[in-house]
């Protein structure tokens, strides 16, 4: 029961803090949410999956998954 209430407690920790970054940012939006554009995960410089543009391209990109 013990591990339980803790389990409930860290989890009630992350979804609280998930929310307060959601209600900090203008619109409710994440910024840079395609892994495409992280250098980390996309070394070889491989276009979006999505919308199909290369990460040099990525600052003059409209997609609302984008932005």
């Amino acid at each position: 029961m013990k591990l339980f209430l803790i389990t409930i407690a860290i989890l009630g920790l992350a979804i609280a803090g998930i929310a307060i970054k959601i209600w900090a940012k203008k619109d409710g939006k994440f910024a840079g949410t395609c892994a495409s554009q992280n250098p980390m995960l996309n070394q070889e410089g491989e276009a979006c999956g999505f919308c199909g543009k290369t990460p040099d391209q990525f600052a003059d990109c409209n997609e609302p998954q984008h932005s």
